[in-house]
């Protein structure tokens, strides 16, 4: 029978917030304290008990000024104004469409918050509600803006840019939104011939690289046309990358992403799932993260 090691629990230490801001983030669990100072502000995933500042989930301490926060590991979608999304149509309504966004609530695009088909601008008739389903329907993928987000929590989305809209052939990955990194541009057209979009969601949108960008098509004409073989290996190893990221944490953004597949190269696609390689190929890839910073 194989020996069992076994830990006796200990004391854990106070977390201050004070912390200097280049430090590497403190982790707490729920019902750390992270710090007896009276003077700072609760924030979401705190709690105050005994004049003691305590965490209620686990996740890593973030401090603005005098309010600190817990940002949970791993959560729902919390939508902020601007941040963009990629998102499942689930319901056609009136004048409106609800859309999955890997939040509490489902997320609302108004008829009157898109582009028409060609990028037309005018109000809205009757004849357009009629025809909404024309434009999106049940099991669509888009990607849009956070618009608004009511006080319940839910979002309210807009595709007004020609960039959003109806999402055509590709690979969608569900990954925790606590791992997107947030930038100025979440649309990237990586070097090895494939876009992906990280929508700060959590869900994220691998698609092969268009040749030449349709700017009038209002985010409406989707190319149903055969994928070549070279774009969906280019896409499987990318869908691939992003699982090792994902299963080692380390944050998702361009060049994470491009890093890990230059490194998942000398390996077949089907390998990079595997522990073995998938801890080499996110070794290198932080390795030459940390020189970039270096």
């Amino acid at each position: 029978m194989a020996a069992i090691t076994m830990r006796l629990p200990v004391a854990r230490k106070a977390v201050g917030p004070s912390a200097p801001r280049g430090s590497e983030k403190h982790l707490v669990a729920p019902g750390d304290t992270i710090t007896t100072d009276t003077g700072y502000m609760r924030g979401h995933g705190t709690y105050v008990d005994e004049e003691k500042l305590i965490a209620s989930v686990a996740g890593a301490v973030e401090r603005v000024n005098k309010l600190v926060c817990v940002k949970a590991l791993k959560t729902r979608y919390n939508g902020e104004v601007g941040d963009i999304v990629v998102g499942r149509i689930t319901e056609v309504q009136q004048k409106r469409w609800k859309v999955e966004t890997n939040s509490r609530l489902d997320s609302v695009l108004l008829l009157s918050s898109m582009n028409l088909p060609g990028g037309e601008l005018r109000r809205r008739s009757a004849e357009d509600e009629l025809a909404m389903r024309d434009y999106l329907q049940e099991g669509d993928l888009i990607s849009a803006e956070v618009q608004s987000v009511f006080s319940d929590g839910a979002v309210s989305l807009h595709t007004r840019s020609l960039k959003y809209g109806k999402l055509g052939q590709g690979v969608l990955v569900q990954v925790s939104p606590s791992l997107v990194k947030r930038q100025k541009t979440h649309f990237h057209d990586l070097p090895c011939g494939a876009s992906v979009i990280l929508g700060n969601n959590g869900f994220i949108w691998i698609y092969p690289t268009p040749e030449q960008k349709d700017e009038e098509a209002g985010g409406f004409n989707t190319s149903l046309e055969p994928v070549p073989l070279s774009d969906r290996e280019v896409i499987s190893r990318l869908r691939n990358c992003i699982v090792a990221l994902v299963t080692q944490t380390l944050m998702l953004f361009d060049t994470s992403i491009l890093y890990c597949y230059e490194a998942s190269l000398p390996h077949q696609i089907k390998d990079i799932l595997k522990p073995e390689v998938m801890e080499e190929i996110v070794l290198e890839t932080r390795r030459r993260l940390l020189d970039l910073e270096g």
